[in-house]
C-alpha cells in the first residue's frame, strides 16, 4: 500500500470511496449516514491543495482505495474524514493513513491527533481505541472541537452516540 498526497484527477474516486464506505452503516439502521453526500469536489480540492489530503493507493495500479482529510483543531491534527473502500477494509489501510497523518502532525509540532466518531459502531470508536485513541471527557474537549461537535449535532449525527477522541503523539527530540 502506497500512502501519498491525493491528485486532482482522482478526487471523484474519493467521493466513490466515501459512498461505498458509507454503505455498511445501513446494516446498523443508520441509513441517513449511508446516504450522506461525500465532500464536494471543491472541498476535496482545497484539502489537496493545502497538503491535507492523502490517499492509500494499491501499489499494483496506483488507484486509491482509501483517503484521509485533516485539519488543525485546538493545536492537534484532526481527522476530518477517513474512509476505506469496503473491498480494501481490514487490511490496515485506515491505520496506514492515520500513521501518515501522525508523521505529518509531528513534523508540524502537533502533540496529538483528534477525531469525532460514533461511539458504538464497531469500525468507529472501538477501532480507534485499538489503535491508541482514547475518548475525551467533556472538560478535555477544546473550543474548536466543541464547535465541530456542534456542527455534527446540527447535521443530525447525534441520533447515535458520538465521542471526541485523542491519540497523543510521541514527543520529538529537541522539541
Amino acid at each position: 500500500m502506497l500512502i501519498r498526497p491525493a491528485r486532482r484527477a482522482e478526487l471523484p474516486l474519493l467521493q466513490d470511496i466515501e459512498r461505498a464506505a458509507g454503505e455498511p452503516f445501513r446494516e446498523l439502521g443508520m441509513d441517513s449516514v449511508a446516504d450522506d453526500d461525500p465532500p464536494p469536489l471543491d472541498v476535496l480540492e482545497e484539502y489537496a491543495r493545502a497538503g491535507r489530503c492523502w490517499v492509500a493507493a494499491d501499489e499494483a495500479d496506483d488507484r486509491p482505495v482509501g483517503y484521509l482529510l485533516a485539519d488543525l483543531v485546538d493545536g492537534a491534527a484532526h481527522i476530518e474524514q477517513v474512509s476505506v473502500a469496503p473491498a480494501a477494509a481490514r487490511r490496515g489501510v485506515g491505520r496506514a493513513l492515520i500513521d501518515r497523518l501522525a508523521d505529518w502532525a509531528a513534523a508540524r509540532g502537533a502533540d496529538a491527533l483528534t477525531l469525532t466518531t460514533f461511539a458504538r459502531v464497531p469500525w468507529n470508536a472501538p477501532y480507534y481505541e485499538r489503535i491508541g485513541f482514547r475518548t475525551l471527557a467533556a472538560d478535555e474537549v477544546g473550543e474548536e472541537l466543541r464547535g465541530i461537535r456542534g456542527q455534527e449535532a446540527e447535521h443530525g449525527l447525534d441520533r447515535w452516540p458520538r465521542v471526541c477522541m485523542r491519540r497523543e503523539l510521541p514527543s520529538r527530540p529537541g522539541a
